[in-house]
């Protein structure tokens, strides 16, 4: 989940420290979404277009059907084989395709953008917009590739060539860019346009994907109880809707303090969808409640699942903090960190780097990296926090204590079990 810090952060933070905490959630809001059962990775109509594939095959149709449908199958289970699936149908679509080839190579690159696969979707993005057809889809997906990147001005260029403020995937791009400058009362009020956009639409993706992302925005705003109410109308259009019920059971752990409730919610999540991250949570809040067996066999159950080749890049940024702070295994967490800052240069990525040659007495190298690709281009406070302990490591109290006041402000959204470490920075 993402955190923008305000300029009235501190105003926020008063408000924090004098208002009790109010239960919002009612399990018999979302009970009934928790025992829905396991959706179905195949179905008749699948079968009708997967049929018409054969080795030798140039159904253009055919492999863009099927790998829409691998995609959904992706999405709902978090099953990374049919990501690649779906990889494997759409480069036979752009090797046979001579008239809409150009779309067959966006599908392809945003498959390639869920495998955090930045840098081969950014070459197939440029393929299509040499080409010529739709442009403007081109330029938003460019966008959506510069921003993975960390390559901001230049998303900059081509969120401005796409400027359009009836077009929902505008608005959408809109929020993001402000979201990442820091604005969030700004990006709130686009999302909720795109929103209205959605729902005057009756597009049920669409609302569906509103619904989730500004529930998200909301819980950063503070704004708990419109976050519980947009994953809540997510669920009511999408039962097995995955994303939705872990932000529930964030605003249960980490909001009202309701650990077992948590993981109550997410042991239902895990037994229909596959992603790591989900695990990874569970893992956090056994921690919190002082449960180590329970919290050990979550992480191994997580190492298990990340073996994975395709699956172990995607990772990366949960995997190096594990190596560092719960294994010690530094080696592998600055190979893995060095590997992520050539993939995806973003401060995030540094932030890692950073924070491990820290972890291996380099400090001095660690500070370098802070200041030279951190200071004053990202707002997120897992970084910022990484940013404060290389800091207070070389001594630099104001810094530490500058980023403290910030930090103090986003116990929501880095969890309880960061609270005391902010608080002793």
């Amino acid at each position: 989940m993402k955190f923008v810090l305000l300029s009235f952060s501190l105003v926020l933070l008063l408000s924090c420290k004098t208002e009790p905490v109010i239960n919002i959630t009612n399990p018999s809001d979302y009970d009934k979404y928790l025992t829905v059962s396991k959706k179905d990775t195949s179905s008749k109509y699948f079968e009708i277009w997967n049929n018409k594939i054969k080795p030798d095959s140039s159904q253009l149709l055919s492999f863009g059907v099927v790998a829409g449908e691998y995609n959904r199958y992706f999405k709902n289970t978090g099953d990374i084989k049919f990501l690649k699936k779906a990889e494997k149908a759409l480069k036979k679509a752009v090797e046979v395709a001579n008239i809409g080839k150009a779309g067959y190579l966006r599908a392809l690159a945003r498959n390639y953008i869920s495998q955090h696969r930045f840098n081969e979707a950014l070459v197939l993005a440029d393929s299509a917009s040499y080409i010529g057809s739709g442009v403007k889809e081109s330029q938003a997906l460019l966008f959506d590739i510069h921003m993975e990147l960390g390559n901001y001005d230049v998303a900059k260029k081509y969120l401005d060539s796409t400027e359009n403020i009836s077009s929902f995937g505008y608005l959408i791009r809109v929020a993001k860019w402000n979201d990442y400058k820091g604005d969030l009362e700004t990006t709130i009020r686009f999302m909720e346009k795109a929103m209205a956009k959605a729902e005057d639409s009756k597009n049920i993706g669409l609302r569906i994907w509103s619904y989730s992302n500004i529930a998200d925005y909301y819980g950063h705003a503070g704004r708990i109880k419109d976050s519980y109410d947009h994953y809540i109308k997510t669920l009511q259009l999408d039962s097995s809707n995955a994303y939705a019920k872990k932000g529930i059971a964030w605003i249960v752990f980490s909001y009202e303090h309701k650990p077992k409730e948590a993981l109550r919610i997410l042991n239902a999540v895990v037994k229909n969808n596959k992603s790591p991250d989900y695990v990874l949570l569970q893992s956090e809040i056994a921690e919190y409640m002082g449960e180590e067996l329970e919290r050990i066999e979550f992480m191994e159950d997580y190492f298990k699942v990340i073996k994975t080749p395709s699956l172990n890049h995607m990772y990366s940024a949960y995997t190096i903090p594990l190596y560092l702070d719960v294994t010690e295994q530094y080696s592998k967490a600055l190979h893995l960190a060095k590997q992520e800052v050539l993939n995806r240069p973003t401060p995030e990525a540094y932030s890692l780097l950073a924070k491990t040659y820290l972890k291996m007495g380099e400090n001095e190298i660690a500070l370098s990296i802070i200041d030279q690709y951190i200071v004053d281009k990202t707002f997120e406070p897992a970084i910022l926090f990484r940013a404060a302990e290389v800091y207070k490591a070389v001594g630099y109290s104001d810094k530490v204590s500058e980023l403290k006041k910030e930090l103090t402000g986003a116990f929501y959204e880095l969890g309880p079990l960061m609270e005391s470490k902010i608080l002793s920075l």
